[in-house]
Parts: C-alpha cells; sequence; structure tokens
C-alpha cells in the first residue's frame, strides 16, 4: 500500500514555558510531549488510501504568568508555539495548511470559546485543527 508523510516543526519562544503538545491523527495520538523545550521535528507516514483525515496539535500549559503586559495593555512578551516547515510527500504547503487550518481556544480561559483562524503561532491553550484526505496528491490538486 502507498503511503504518504506529512511532517512538520514545532517551536517555542520560551522554554520556560511549560508548554505539552499532543499531536493526533484521526483521534490517534502520535506525539505527546509534557514540556516543549527545544523544536520538534515532527514526521508521521500514513496509508494513502481514500479517507478523510483530521490532524489536531493540542497545546496545554500556558498561564497568565507566561504574558506580560505593560501598563498601556501592550504586549510586551509572551509565551508561544509556532507550527512551520509543513510538507507532505516533498511538497511545502505552508500556506495551504495555515488557510485551512481551524484554531479553538478561549484566551487561557478569559473568555468563551471561539474558532479563530491560525496565522502559525499560537498564544493560547487550544486546538489547531487541520483537515484533508487522501490520496494526498488528489486533494493537493484540488487545493492548491
Amino acid at each position: 500500500m502507498e503511503t504518504a508523510t506529512i511532517s512538520f516543526d514545532i517551536e517555542t519562544s520560551d522554554a520556560t514555558c511549560p508548554f505539552s503538545v499532543e499531536i493526533l491523527l484521526d483521534n490517534t495520538v502520535l506525539l505527546k510531549t509534557d514540556h516543549v523545550q527545544q523544536k520538534i521535528a515532527f514526521s508521521h507516514a500514513m496509508n494513502d488510501d481514500d479517507i478523510e483525515h483530521e490532524l489536531r496539535v493540542v497545546i496545554l500549559g500556558k498561564t497568565s504568568e507566561h504574558t506580560r503586559i505593560d501598563q498601556a495593555g501592550n504586549i510586551i512578551k509572551d509565551a508561544t508555539l509556532q507550527i512551520s516547515n509543513v510538507v507532505i510527500d516533498d511538497i511545502e504547503i505552508n500556506q495551504l495548511f495555515l488557510e485551512k487550518c481551524v484554531y479553538k481556544h478561549n484566551f487561557n480561559g478569559t473568555q468563551s470559546d471561539i474558532e479563530d483562524t491560525f496565522h502559525g503561532v499560537a498564544g493560547c491553550n487550544g486546538t489547531i485543527s487541520f483537515q484533508f484526505s487522501t490520496p494526498i496528491y488528489l486533494w493537493l490538486l484540488e487545493n492548491m
């Protein structure tokens, strides 16, 4: 059976923030880490069969202490996670990934739950969801 490989990097802006990350594909945990301290180079080969998929990156561990705000209410320092270098079968899809992702969060418990766009940087605990289908080349042709 043919396979397709998806890969990307996850990096933190502040290694002291105890971000934990879970990466799931179709509700199966592929990676779980309790504290992102250095770049994670994630890669996973999946069957390239005829199916719908959901890739989720779940982020936890950030608190209000990880964000510094000045007297005017401006963020002067913040702990974030960045997702970059998104590749499927040696094809860079960063822009497509950002266009298709949904970022569900609640501003770390300070507001109601929202579904937001994702721009490559996550500053709140929440879930980044990316839906795609295989065979991957057909999905790429339909979406690029």
